[in-house]
């Protein structure tokens, strides 16, 4: 049983051990490397935060107009006036209330193509950084 737990431990530790060795075979800087794969790391990480952010926008807004839907259905069922109208012209309330329906999905889609647009910023910085990096890495040391 140890003869193949060091047999995968050997083969997971492969890809790396040729990174190093070709690091190492054609005098690259290992510390350049390093740095490069932390930032792209790290560019990961901001990705994740702003689309998490988003995503937290996004579970307010569907809350808020849920909430704000079930009060208007609750308002026409018992008899009331909704945003102003009396139940006899529901007929009027019913396009406002579409409008409003509109408007919030908008919003939502507004919401999330800034999440995107943020995040697909961030990856699009990161592999122009990445770009520049790799040229220096590629240069040998003299």
């Amino acid at each position: 049983m140890e003869s193949t737990n060091t047999a995968s431990a050997s083969a997971a530790q492969a890809p790396h051990k040729k990174l190093l060795d070709f690091v190492r075979n054609n005098r690259l800087d290992p510390a350049a490397v390093l740095e490069s794969r932390r930032k792209d790391i790290e560019a990961l990480a901001s990705v994740n935060v702003t689309l998490l952010g988003g995503l937290q926008s996004l579970v307010r807004q569907q809350a808020e107009f849920l909430c704000d839907a079930a009060a208007d259905l609750q308002a026409l069922s018992r008899g009331q006036a909704v945003d102003g109208t009396a139940p006899a012209k529901l007929a009027e309330a019913l396009p406002r209330s579409l409008q409003k329906a509109v408007a919030g999905v908008r919003g939502l889609t507004d919401t999330l193509y800034k999440a995107q647009a943020d995040s697909i910023s961030v990856v699009g910085r990161r592999i122009a950084e990445n770009v520049e990096e790799v040229k220096g890495i590629l240069r040998p040391k003299q």
